[in-house]
């Protein structure tokens, strides 16, 4: 089936949609510098045109450019600009950026932003983050100083999702770049799609679903696809995940030293918040951190219809201080956390910081379940759950005395009179006792009112394989990382279950799991 591309007369339309919104830029671009493989759309409505730039393997590009209206403050004595390069999110075009393109120009960038290669009007292949697509940040860079008034020592780049993941193997791979701002992006691809040695398949399920309809998949992509779908050849998965990952060119990234800004939420269904805290951790570069309620590029989302947002107004605020060498108030290196369900936000200096002790709740107790069945708990639905609880402030919810017991352990701590302030990532250590060598453990912390209506606070799985039957041996869970606030008088569940919708089945239907007492690390304020 062929796969949407943009025609000329979709481009039209699209580009009177941009000039509309880009209004009030003012000048034109400076005129382009001739080379060879480049080539600029005819039309150009003031500070707003079209662009198409040649890959070093042939592949074209669609991009669109924004320069600041003649006058803008922040150029230097040779008239040049900071540039700021935006890749287009997953299955999205250049036109995402239209409404930020024109406030970035507004405030004194030339903005470059491109569809990724594979998607819509751009040639190739879905490369997902591999070496073309990083090569192609280098293209659009040089491009961008060739044929614009950026400045060369003033660059930056900003991304959404994939846009956003790139933007870090950017900073890894080109000295160039001196600042960026990841939006909902990922620091280890191989974790998004196996943490816990489980297969995350609803979340990419939805990947593929929405490069089906917007994208050109590869042969290495699509192969990658069946055997994760097939439970096979996973270690192949996780190297070329880890080609991917941002978090492998630590050392390049760290070397390099452009300042980091990271964003994402506590429920993002495809890149969850540990792999991001950790990632932190061990940048040693100017880098900020901050976390919000929300799902997958949820909390981005009005800032691409351009309205103002906490997070596209920080971001440009960092990218402020690293290219433009202003102040930027209030957004100094550092994490900034907002507490689910209060909104109330918390700042540390670093992520050790976030928790001040660890309280060990032990659950007792032994419960043996039928393995492979849901029990009513779960990590809620992809895409879906972390925006009800952003605007909403209603998490994946459960009545837990309706928890089916055959199906998962449920055990429940004493009210905690003073409530309790979560905050990090617990880990749940319990034995495990499987009449098959293979399973998986989903484990989930609930939040308990008086009438027994649990919220999710945080959840996990974990899978295990080669275990010989009927023999117990310890399991570890690492959660994934919150800041949560238990009201006094609520209860804390812990409730351990061996299927859940979000994660590929390992547990085979029909065995039997027994899970031993278990001791939870709980990370706190």
């Amino acid at each position: 089936m062929a796969r949407p591309r943009r025609s000329g007369g979709q481009r039209a339309v699209s580009v009177a949609l941009a000039a509309a919104l880009a209004l009030g830029v003012g000048a034109a671009a400076r005129p382009a510098v001739a080379a060879p493989a480049v080539s600029t759309a005819a039309s150009a409505f003031g500070g707003f045109r079209l662009a198409s730039i040649t890959a070093s393997d042939g592949v074209v590009l669609k991009a669109d450019v924004f320069t600041p209206p003649a006058g803008t403050p922040g150029a230097d004595a040779r008239g040049r600009y900071p540039v700021v390069v935006q890749p287009a999110s997953w299955g999205q075009n250049d036109l995402e950026y239209v409404a930020q393109g024109h406030r970035f120009a507004a405030a004194g960038y030339v903005v470059v932003t491109y569809t990724v290669r594979g998607f819509w009007g751009s040639g190739g292949q879905v490369d997902v983050a591999g070496p073309k697509d990083v090569a192609d940040i280098s293209t659009v860079i040089d491009w961008a100083l060739a044929h614009t008034a950026a400045d060369p020592d003033r660059v930056g780049m900003i991304g959404l999702s994939l846009g956003g993941g790139l933007t870090l193997l950017g900073a890894a791979f080109d000295p160039r770049i001196k600042a960026v701002a990841s939006l909902s992006g990922w620091a280890d691809l191989a974790d998004a799609l196996y943490s816990g040695r489980t297969r995350h398949t609803a979340a990419a399920t939805r990947l593929a679903d929405i490069e089906r309809l917007t994208g050109r998949k590869s042969p290495e992509f699509a192969e990658v696809l069946d055997d994760l779908f097939a439970d096979r050849d996973l270690p192949d998965v996780i190297t070329w995940a880890d080609v991917r990952s941002p978090a492998s060119y630590l050392d390049r990234i760290n070397a390099n030293g452009a300042a980091i800004y990271l964003a994402n939420g506590w429920s993002d269904s495809f890149f969850n918040p540990g792999q991001m805290t950790d990632f932190y951790q061990r940048l040693t570069v100017p880098k900020r951190l901050e976390l919000r309620p929300g799902d997958h590029a949820s909390q981005e989302f009005t800032g691409l219809l351009g309205f103002s947002d906490a997070t596209w107004d920080n971001a440009r605020g960092w990218l402020d201080q690293h290219l433009m060498g202003t102040a930027g108030a209030g957004l100094p290196p550092g994490v900034d956390l907002e507490v689910r369900p209060t909104g109330a936000h918390e700042a540390y200096p670093d992520w050790r910081s976030v928790s001040s002790r660890t309280e060990h709740p032990a659950f007792g107790g032994t419960a043996t379940v039928r393995g492979g069945e849901t029990s009513g708990a779960s990590g809620g639905t992809v895409l879906l759950s972390g925006m009800v609880d952003q605007w909403l402030h209603q998490p994946p919810t459960v009545a837990v005395p309706l928890i089916d017991r055959s199906a998962a352990a449920v055990r429940q701590s004493e009210p905690y009179g003073q409530g309790l302030r979560v905050r990090g990532a617990a880990r749940v250590h319990t034995t495990v006792t499987s009449s098959a060598p293979q399973g998986t453990a989903i484990a989930y912390l609930y939040d308990v009112d008086a009438l027994g209506v649990g919220r999710l606070v945080t959840h996990a799985p974990q899978s295990w394989t080669g275990r010989p039957a009927g023999q117990p041996f310890p399991l570890d869970v690492t959660l994934f990382p919150t800041a949560y606030d238990l009201p006094a008088g609520h209860r804390l569940a812990l409730v351990l279950g061996t299927r859940d919708d979000l994660y590929g089945a390992e547990t085979p239907p029909g065995s039997t799991v027994t899970f031993g007492p278990a001791d939870v690390s709980l990370p706190v304020r």
